[in-house]
């Protein structure tokens, strides 16, 4: 039986950055979720890491560039490292969140084949992301993104933001809703003397031009009245 050769560091760091070349060739990019892995490999968790430690090296490079002192450069990215991973995926380390990238890349790539651009969940899913409720969420919340991220989505993808009219309608607040449901209440009270309200009923706010449910509202406010102890006898 061969003894063990034991394995140096350098050589034992280029094992998950093949794997990490292997899932890449197989997926058309190196921006893998955390969950991914090659041949048994935790690529994901590895690239992950690899990031973290990426942003390191460039918080340490800023801090060095304005002549800040630098406590240690322990857990940065070594530079061989980094162009390593950029020369399989120059994008692989985005300065936005990597599920973001992904999402824009497979879409890229899905309309350079000539597809139509999805706008809509469920009317595209690859590689598990669902890329029609990706553009969407981009439309609807474009003020969000970054000045890159809308170019981005705008010069590349031929993503624009949402209309006004296609924006769903703003959540209201608890103190909103209340504040409805006095309104409706008070316009009920005013027309009919009282607040003896139908559970059923629905009033109209004429000058919100929207129905609200007065009736579990004005009965909710009345005081609870005591119980009544049976008579004894």
């Amino acid at each position: 039986m061969l003894p063990a050769v034991p394995m140096d560091k350098e050589r034992a760091s280029d094992v998950p950055a093949a794997a990490a070349r292997g899932w890449a060739e197989e997926n058309g990019h190196l921006l893998a979720p955390t969950d991914a892995t090659f041949q048994g490999l935790r690529v994901g968790i590895w690239l992950k890491n690899q990031r973290a430690a990426a942003r390191k090296a460039q918080e340490i490079e800023q801090r060095r560039a304005q002549g800040l002192p630098v406590a240690s450069a322990a857990g940065a990215l070594p530079e061989g490292r980094r162009e390593q991973l950029e020369d399989i995926d120059p994008s692989w380390c985005p300065a936005w969140p990597v599920e973001w990238q992904r999402c824009f890349h497979l879409t890229r790539l899905h309309l350079e084949a000539g597809r139509p651009l999805p706008t809509g969940p469920g009317e595209l899913v690859h590689q598990g992301e669902d890329l029609g409720r990706w553009v969407r969420t981009q439309r609807l919340g474009w003020d969000k993104l970054t000045s890159v991220q809308q170019w981005l989505c705008e010069q590349v993808l031929g993503i624009e933001p949402a209309r006004e009219d296609e924006k769903p309608a703003p959540r209201r607040s608890q103190a909103d809703k209340w504040a409805m449901n006095y309104e409706a209440a008070k316009q009920f009270y005013e027309r009919e003397g009282h607040l003896r309200v139908p559970r059923k009923h629905v009033e109209r706010i004429v000058s919100e031009d929207q129905e609200e449910r007065a009736p579990a509202w004005g009965v909710d406010q009345q005081p609870a009245q005591p119980r009544r102890s049976p008579r004894n006898g």
